[in-house]
């Protein structure tokens, strides 16, 4: 058989010097990290030079070996037993099997531990940059893999290669529990940011707890009347604890809501039961007039908000009264305008059913899902006048007493001479000697001095109503005196406790003075 001559080596080169850069310096030195990696390409390469080196050999020397049998079996110079023909053919279906299964290939060394085999270093680069991509998105700075990464050569069944998705499944592994450590929870009610706890969990028992202080056994649904979005973040230097985020949102706000007018109410006190100075409440309302509120007025008043509003529905049942019908007769000894009940009916009975919606706790809006009659109402017989009402009676509303609306002091508490003062009227500009009016027919009850008053009369109109004008400096009606509305009943003037002349108009309701803004016309 022919032998493998070893074949003389290549005179070995001589030493060279390191390359020098353009300004004949020599390059500074690699980092230690690098130097080491590259130490370990060039050992890996040594190694594959060598294999190659090998294979070429011994399928040189066997397939010369190889092509002699098949010549002198062909030639029949060389007698090929079975044996011999059998042991080629194991030999060429074993190079074959070699290259068709079997692949060069890397085993991935992280941090000590092998994770996987790949043919290419880039499948791990690869997974590398993609996990790097996705932990920067994430976290919300440039995140890095940090590991120590190595490989090793090896020869490897083509199906125990790894995929890249192995390979990157670990990064991503060590990803997560970086995640963990760094994840926080973002808070934001209609896009405006409250704050960021760390644990989900005692966020949402906030929530809970806010939602069901608002929550009863009829409650049928609670929802936050805001926007609420939570987000996971990573990069967050303050951090809130449950009680911190628990005062945030139950901090309030100031808003606007509108109030009605009733009857009584004036802008002093309207302002003052809102917490609002009455500058406040008419910068709110610029088209007030100052000198007039009436009933069922809709002013702007200010609204205490708080962060988070809770909307809750509530199924309710009652009992609601059904009103009487009203039955009317013509009674012609009466005024037209005037009425009087005849027969009094009686309420029925309802049981209601509704949904009822509060927001914090304050009924919003009311739907009525079911009504059933417990008992029916009996009728109502009311008789109506339609005799011709006298030029002096009640028309049941006040016209102003003066030609002039300006007010010079309003009703209720004021300041005069130093002091506090309840004021029972409107102190309403006038010149002296003008005509002052009555604001609605009646009897004069009173006309003469009157202490602080001055020079006073005093009108009772069919209701029972009473209307007073003080200070006047002259009378023109008595006691018993039948007025109609706009006659003048006095002269203007500045007698009794008064600071000018002026006419003091007070409006009394069954003995007690009410704010004559809610009646005047």
């Amino acid at each position: 058989m022919e032998q493998l001559k070893s074949r003389p080596q290549a005179p070995s080169r001589p030493a060279q010097r390191p390359e020098q850069g353009a300004n004949g310096q020599r390059p500074a030195p690699l980092p230690e990290k690098a130097l080491a990696v590259g130490e370990k390409a060039r050992h890996w390469a040594r190694e594959a030079r060598l294999y190659c080196k090998a294979a070429a050999e011994w399928s040189r020397i066997h397939l010369r070996r190889w092509t002699h049998l098949f010549h002198g079996a062909a030639a029949g110079t060389l007698a090929v037993g079975p044996v011999s023909f059998l042991m080629v053919a194991g030999a060429l279906g074993t190079a074959l099997t070699l290259t068709t299964l079997y692949s060069t290939s890397y085993a991935v060394i992280v941090d000590g531990q092998e994770v996987g085999v790949v043919a290419d270093q880039s499948v791990v680069d690869h997974a590398i940059q993609t996990v790097e991509s996705r932990g920067s998105q994430l976290l919300g700075y440039s995140y890095q893999v940090d590991s120590d990464i190595d490989y090793n050569f090896a020869l490897t069944l083509k199906s125990d290669l790894s995929e890249e998705r192995v390979i990157r499944d670990y990064f991503y592994g060590q990803l997560n529990e970086l995640s963990d450590q760094l994840r926080a929870y973002e808070l934001s009610v209609d896009g405006r940011v409250i704050g960021t706890v760390k644990d989900e969990a005692a966020l949402n028992g906030v929530l809970d707890q806010i939602k069901g202080q608002f929550v009863t056994a009829s409650t049928t649904s609670a929802e936050f009347v805001e926007h609420l979005t939570v987000e996971r973040v990573y990069a967050v230097d303050d951090l809130m604890d449950p009680t911190e985020m628990d005062a945030a949102l139950r901090a309030n706000t100031t808003g606007e809501t509108t109030y009605t007018v009733v009857k009584g109410d004036t802008y002093n006190g309207i302002a003052y039961a809102n917490d609002m100075s009455l500058s406040d409440l008419l910068a709110l309302n610029p088209e007030a007039d100052v000198n007039r509120l009436m009933v069922g007025d809709m002013l702007n008043v200010k609204e205490v908000v708080p962060t988070l509003s809770v909307r809750t529905t509530e199924q309710v049942t009652y009992s609601q009264p059904i009103e009487c019908p009203v039955e009317t007769v013509e009674d012609s000894s009466m005024y037209k305008g005037d009425s009087k009940i005849i027969t009094q009916g009686e309420e029925g009975e309802a049981q209601v059913e509704a949904d009822v919606v509060y927001i914090n706790g304050y009924e919003r809006d009311r739907v009525v899902t079911k009504t059933t009659t417990l008992r029916e109402p009996t009728t109502t017989v009311k008789a109506v006048g339609t005799k011709e009402k006298p030029k002096t009676a009640s028309k049941g509303y006040f016209t102003w007493p003066t030609s002039s609306r300006r007010i010079n002091s309003h009703f209720g508490g004021r300041y005069l001479f130093g002091s506090y003062s309840y004021h029972s009227g409107l102190d309403i500009h006038a010149t002296y000697g003008e005509g002052i009016k009555a604001a609605d027919g009646g009897t004069v009850t009173k006309a003469g001095w009157h202490y602080s008053y001055g020079n006073l009369v005093v009108i009772k109109h069919d209701n029972g109503t009473e209307t007073y004008y003080a200070h006047n400096s002259s009378l023109l009606v008595s006691v018993g005196d039948k007025v109609y509305q706009g006659q003048v009943i006095a002269k203007a003037g500045s007698t009794g406790n008064s600071t000018g002349v002026h006419c003091h108009f007070e409006v009394r309701v069954r003995g007690s003075a009410v704010n004559p803004l809610n009646y005047l016309r």
